[in-house]
């Protein structure tokens, strides 16, 4: 199911802003890109987004609040700026001139002021991410609800439709059977040419024929197949694969019950159930 969710943490100096997408995918599979000093969240924020979604592609970005324009900070050492003022004390000594270096004059010598990325506080900044993430979480989830509830009335419409097919069929295996017999018997007659048709061999011919094209048992588990869709639907469990597992046994059943079907009214009705099973299928990805 698609999605899109963001979210802030902050905890002491750290901040962060997550961003959450997900599209459909047949599994969970979480991709995450952080700041390169914080890559050691990575395995917990997947698991912390895994623990939330069942299935999708989802991909987390985090972002961490800049202390300045660059991201980075100045950092003083300490060692080699006395180094400098010493140096330029005797400078001024050897040469006779006043000693008048300022903070700002040793400041810009080579190696006294280099620019770093600021020094991360791990435990302040897990927190604070983990924050962020739970928040995009629950705005990724609450799209994915609204969205599930009008994937389940789509749904449960089009199996109504699948329903219906059913019962077509249903009603209409035994005139199948009947209008067999009456072609047989008119078939007969005319190769008999007032001769007579023996009843017993009627009757046998019509026995092999029911035999062959019985579809009440695919039927039967078509019907069974259903309840246990809108059962799954019903349920606030995650059900996607289990619709996906289901959508292959009713077609399935369907492409057996084609298979010994003789008449064109009946095979019109199983290209009927066939596209209405290939819509369904395609929603059922969106499903988690």
């Amino acid at each position: 199911m698609t999605g899109f969710g963001v979210g802030r943490g902050r905890v002491g100096g750290e901040e962060f802003t997550a961003e959450l997408k997900a599209v459909n995918h047949k599994y969970v599979e979480v991709k995450v890109r952080l700041p390169r000093e914080l890559q050691a969240l990575e395995p917990e924020l997947q698991r912390q987004v895994k623990a939330a979604c069942a299935r999708g592609a989802v991909e987390l970005s985090l972002r961490r609040a800049a202390v300045t324009a660059s991201g980075n900070v100045p950092s003083v050492d300490a060692g080699m700026a006395r180094a400098w003022r010493a140096a330029l004390a005797e400078v001024a000594a050897v040469t006779g001139l006043e000693d008048t270096t300022t903070a700002a004059q040793v400041a810009a010598q080579s190696g006294v002021v280099r620019m770093e990325e600021p020094t991360v506080d791990v435990a302040a900044a897990t927190r604070a991410a983990e924050a962020a993430v739970a928040e995009a979480l629950a705005g990724l989830l609450a799209m994915r609800q609204r969205e599930g509830v009008a994937l389940a009335a789509d749904l449960t419409g089009r199996l109504e439709r699948v329903a219906q097919l059913v019962r077509q069929l249903q009603s209409h295996a035994p005139r199948a059977v009947e209008e067999y017999r009456d072609r047989l018997a008119a078939r007969l007659a005319d190769l008999a040419a007032g001769a007579g048709i023996e009843p017993s061999r009627l009757a046998q011919e019509l026995a092999l024929f029911a035999e062959r094209t019985d579809i009440v048992e695919e039927l039967t588990r078509l019907e069974s197949h259903l309840g246990q869709f809108r059962g799954l639907l019903a349920s606030d469990e995650p059900a996607g694969r289990k619709l996906d597992f289901l959508l292959q046994e009713m077609n399935r059943e369907v492409n057996t019950a084609g298979s010994k079907i003789q008449s064109a009214e009946a095979s019109t009705r199983v290209v009927e159930l066939k596209a209405e099973l290939e819509r369904i299928r395609e929603q059922v990805q969106n499903v988690e």
